[in-house]
């Protein structure tokens, strides 16, 4: 569709020369410049996928890589001695840890295995709502929560 001041000046045109056939030529030499719209068909506009390049630094961010500590030493925190957990070492046989965030049940096992020489049978776990991850530990029928805890020294 022409613009305002385009179809001004064919008017001009049209009156200076008063001419009929003049000023169908400056018509039609408008008319075929008029750009056809691109249809669409949806609503919303998205984004054309570009390339996408992977950062090549002439050197590194870090000079060595940052190694997370995986051990025994790190995944069990400490013990909780709460009443609930008092309870649990009583009726269940259980011992209540802090444990990382990061650990899962069988790494909580192991790290039970190898600090205190203890065989879990059940690990169970949940995050508190602080944060910190909390696990039950169900010990094996041959050791008693009560000598562990002890030992441990949270009991006293």
């Amino acid at each position: 569709m022409p613009s305002k001041n385009e179809a001004k000046k064919t008017a001009n045109v049209v009156r200076v020369s008063g001419k009929k056939g003049a000023a169908k030529k400056a018509v039609k030499a408008k008319a075929t410049a008029v750009k056809q719209r691109k249809e669409r068909f949806s609503v919303q506009f998205h984004r054309p996928y570009t390339l996408r390049t992977r950062p090549a630094p002439k050197c590194p961010h870090r000079t060595t890589p940052v190694v997370r500590k995986n051990d025994h030493f790190s995944i069990i925190r400490c013990p909780l001695t709460t009443e609930c957990a008092m309870k649990k070492i009583e009726d269940t046989n259980t011992l209540v840890f802090l444990v990382d965030i990061r650990a899962n049940k069988s790494q909580i096992k192991d790290a039970m295995q190898k600090l205190y020489n203890i065989k879990a049978t059940k690990v169970n776990t949940l995050i508190r709502p602080d944060g910190k991850k909390k696990a039950m530990v169900r010990l094996d029928m041959n050791h008693d929560a009560l000598e562990v805890a002890n030992k441990i020294g949270i009991l006293l």
